[in-house]
């Protein structure tokens, strides 16, 4: 395989070498240089456009264009008129230099082509045909191809290295805050244009005063013709394995006019295909952001979800998949819009998976342990959001957004272990919530702007744990402590849990426009958070009864009753300042906090006052080119399981009870990032470094009794810290594009195991290196390489874990009518000395159209076609080290017929 991959950039890079450059600068009738003056080469022969550049700061351009040919060169500029030049290339260099004249009459310039990218100011416009070579067929498979833009491991959108907070087509929402849903699901034969909209705000009257520069929109504009009726595809098919039938039905339609947008997207199949996953689901922010996310204060509502077992890159043992989505936005007149979308998935997966777990210090007394286990989930999630925007007059807006959540839960679970026997464990949660935000924006005038930001959040969730403990004897010293009776055949013990949360958070701007290069920002805000938290731990008797054990430590507490309240009432200032290239926001906050809890007839409190200060710097170098300095000071508190006194059981091998007399802790954040978008040399740069540093971290005491281990927080007065360091760079030849990035990543952190203080070193390392082509008319691959050191160092022990997946992708149109796909990834997975696994996916589809205009499509496709039946990876905790080998789905073969409306 390593052959077959170094040929193959051996065999690409020759190609770059029939080539000849043209270069020179682009000016106007005085002699001043254009900068972003589009300049296109139309191939005389073939009448296509084999290159395209566009002009940097100092009206500088360079084409790649084939030797011995004839090219009609173009350039155009806003306002100017075009100029066509006729130019032979040999096999030497060309250097030329153009002048653009005034254009004073009204008509628009005709042009023979159209720019694959044009830049307007922070907007970029990519023409989507430029980019396709007729394999595509979604979105993402558009948005892979083209300049700065990238698909990340968990299909969302990233631009110049920034996360894609918002996809809109023809204006329109589309499922407001994610945009896997949009790249995985438009049909790419309906897109004309992408629009990258950088320094994007949804409220035009703030765009002036408030920092959008991390804010990243895409707009989808549609093909002619895509409006006023309904388009999209249906796709159904199926296969047959040895012990079961197999099945996909994917219906994903879309209606687009100037006031009403309908989208619907379906999904239903048994081979693995996740439109939707259960992380998409609880990543899904649904356009919300809290109001009080940069006022410095942090609160943590905590997590109740059931321990599943994440499915590793979308694969299991089985799995079986069904979902539905929906979203419209409509304009019943100019001032009003009103959207909103619904989801629902239903999944159930088994799986199956091997652990060995390696505790690194000998000397903690803790055996290694090797696990093996069989898990069925089963998984229900909903969500519906509503939203109205109505904007009466440009100094007015006011939006209102409501959010739903709802799901319904289980997991069952066998688990046998080398030190505790077999285990059967069952969960099950059936959690809601609901969230709500009002916001209004007033212009006063022209120096005074207001704005009101109000979100509140009700959530309920009762995760319930059921373990059954088949081999009593290695459990009976827990037992003892928690107070079972251990006169039963087994140990059938339960946790019955209920977390209700209400928050309320809120602000007040207002901002005065000193002058063109000035603003003071002053902010008033309040936080109201109030959770109680309920629990008990009881056994299941052999006769059927209930039975509620007394801890022989933690002074008999197996049960919670707690209410826990939180306040945060804060007054910031900013003052933002431009000075040439130079963009200054020192700012700080003060902040008057109250925190209490009660249980068992006692109250805790902690009220203290803080000031947080904040600076932000920008450097424009250019109107592409950017270098961001951030520093903050947070407070941060936690949620109300830390605080509650009882024993509560996490898992059959593990035991938490918390301290009411916790604090909050403190953390220094430094953030430098660099952007840099060049369409002059086609190079895109991204680089960020952070460093954060947490004061009275809350941690664990952790004490084990076997594998079986009991956890108690307080708060250290030893510091964590962590360094992290992100870059990618992208450079574009002609028709080839190359990628290196990488991500470094150290943590640091204090631990107490059996009483005893320690300090953990982590240090992950990602490498990776891409090559890809974009032909037109011939083949295209992608060819990548990643590389990954995971190393811990725990100060008795250090364990060294590597990754190394070399892969190819490959992709024909053959004679207009057949689509040709396949993808290669091998897999090795070492340590030091040995390597501990090897696995490999290839996976390969073939698909017949009459020609890019046929109504249908006929597929076939092939996953796992080696038919691997595992893949292994590490994973690296404060006191051991594992690696897992986990069992995933066979070699499947389908037949799909699509049909394209």
């Amino acid at each position: 395989m390593k052959k077959i991959i170094f040929l193959s950039f051996f065999a690409v890079a020759n190609i770059c070498f029939g080539q000849v450059k043209i270069e020179g600068v682009v000016k106007d009738s005085i002699g001043n240089p254009l900068e972003l003056a589009n300049v296109v080469a139309i191939n005389q022969e073939t009448k296509n456009m084999d290159a395209y550049g566009i002009t940097n700061d100092i009206g500088k351009y360079k084409l790649s264009l084939e030797a011995n040919s004839n090219y009609n060169i173009q350039v155009s500029y806003i306002g100017m008129k075009a100029i066509d030049e006729l130019i032979e290339t040999k096999t030497e260099n060309i250097s030329k230099d153009f002048t653009l004249q005034n254009d004073n009459t009204l008509d628009e310039v005709e042009l023979t082509y159209e720019m694959p990218v044009t830049i307007k100011g922070d907007t970029i416009v990519y023409n989507a045909d430029s980019f396709k070579d007729g394999t595509e067929r979604k979105l993402e498979d558009v948005l892979k191809k083209l300049p700065g833009v990238e698909i990340n491991d968990d299909g969302e959108i990233e631009v110049e290295g920034k996360k894609v907070s918002k996809v809109m087509v023809d204006g329109k929402d589309f499922f407001d805050g994610d945009s896997k849903l949009a790249s995985k699901n438009i049909p790419s034969n309906a897109v004309d244009k992408v629009q990258v909209l950088k320094n994007y705000s949804e409220v035009s009257q703030l765009s002036s005063v408030t920092n959008n520069q991390d804010n990243v929109a895409i707009n989808i504009k549609l093909k002619e013709g895509k409006e006023n009726f309904w388009f999209g595809t249906v796709t159904a098919g199926g296969g047959a394995t040895s012990d079961q039938g197999l099945y996909l039905v994917q219906p994903k339609l879309f209606y687009y006019s100037p006031k009403l947008s309908i989208n619907v997207i379906g999904d239903m199949n048994n081979i693995g295909e996740l439109a939707f996953t259960r992380r998409d689901y609880f990543n899904f922010s649904g356009g919300f952001r809290m109001p009080s996310r940069k006022s410095g204060t942090s609160i943590n509502l905590g997590n109740n979800d059931l321990g599943f077992l994440l499915l590793q890159n979308n694969k299991a043992k089985s799995i079986v998949f069904n979902f539905g989505a929906a979203n419209f936005s409509y304009s019943p007149k100019e001032t009003l819009d009103i959207s909103g979308f619904a989801i629902y998935s239903n999944s159930k997966n088994e799986l199956q998976e091997n652990n060995n777990i390696v505790y690194t210090d000998p000397e903690l007394g803790i055996p290694d342990e090797t696990t093996q286990s069989n898990t069925t989930q089963r998984s229900d999630l909903g969500m519906l959001k509503l939203s109205a925007k109505y904007k009466p007059n440009g100094n007015n807006q006011m939006d209102y957004d409501v959010l739903g959540r709802f799901s319904k839960e289980s997991q069952e679970q066998n688990v046998f272990s080398s030190v505790l026997g077999n285990t059967d464990q069952y969960e099950e949660s059936s959690p809601f919530s609901v969230k709500q935000s009002l916001n209004y924006y007033y212009t006063l005038d022209e120096r005074n702007i207001f704005s009101l930001e109000i979100q509140s959040l009700i959530q309920d969730e009762d995760p319930f744990y059921n373990a059954v403990i088949e081999e009593k004897s290695n459990y009976n010293d827990v037992a003892d402590v928690i107070g079972f009776d251990t006169t039963q055949s087994n140990y059938n013990v339960a946790q019955d849990k209920r977390v209700k949360s209400n928050q309320l958070d809120g602000k007040i701007d207002y901002w005065n426009v000193l002058n063109n290069k000035s603003n003071i920002n002053v902010t008033l805000g309040t936080i109201y958070s109030n959770q109680k938290f309920t629990s008990s731990l009881f056994q299941f008797l052999d006769n059927g009864s209930e039975f509620n054990p007394i801890p022989t430590e933690n002074n008999g507490l197996a049960t919670n009753d707690i209410n826990y309240n939180f306040t945060d009432l804060y007054l910031g200032v900013h003052y933002t300042i431009k000075l040439g290239k130079f963009t200054f926001t020192p700012g700080l906050s003060t902040h008057a906090y109250n925190v209490n809890n009660v249980q068992f007839g006692e109250k805790y409190k902690d009220n203290f006052f803080r000031v947080l200060p904040d600076f932000d710097a920008r450097i424009q170098l250019k109107k592409s080119e950017q270098l961001i300095f951030n520093y903050a000071m947070q407070t941060q508190f936690t949620d109300v399981t830390n605080f509650a006194r009882g024993y509560v059981m996490n898992n059959y091998n593990s035991y938490f009870y918390g301290n009411p007399e916790l604090e909050n802790a403190t953390a220094h954040n430094i953030n430098l990032t660099y952007f840099s978008f060049n369409m002059f040399n086609y190079t895109n740069v991204f680089a960020n470094v952070n460093y954060r540093k947490s004061i009275d971290q809350i941690r664990n005491i952790t004490n084990f009794e076997s594998v079986i281990r009991s956890n108690t927080p307080f708060n250290s007065s030893y510091a964590d810290e962590s360094l992290s360091a992100s870059g990618r760079f992208q450079r574009s030849f002609g028709k080839y594009r190359a990628t290196v990035n990488g991500n470094f990543t150290y943590t640091k952190f204090n631990q107490f195991i059996q009483n005893t203080p320690s300090v953990n070193e982590n240090y992950s390392q990602t490498y990776g290196l891409e090559f890809r082509t974009n032909f037109k008319k011939a083949p295209n691959v992608e060819l990548a390489y990643r590389y990954t050191i995971q190393d811990n160092d725990q100060g008795s022990s250090r364990s060294k874990y590597f990754t190394k997946v070399p892969s190819i992708e490959f992709d024909a149109l053959i004679w207009e009518r057949f689509t040709f796909k396949t993808s290669y990834a091998y897999n090795n997975f070492s340590d030091q000395d040995r390597t501990i696994n090897t696995f490999d996916f290839w996976d390969a589809s073939l698909a017949y159209r009459k020609d890019k205009d046929a109504k249908w499509e006929f597929e076939l496709k092939a996953t796992n076609l080696l038919n691997t039946q595992s893949q292994t990876q590490s994973n690296t905790s404060n006191i051991s080290v594992s690696t897992s080998e986990y069992f995933i789905q066979p070699r499947y073969l389908t037949i799909r017929a699509i049909y394209s409306l």
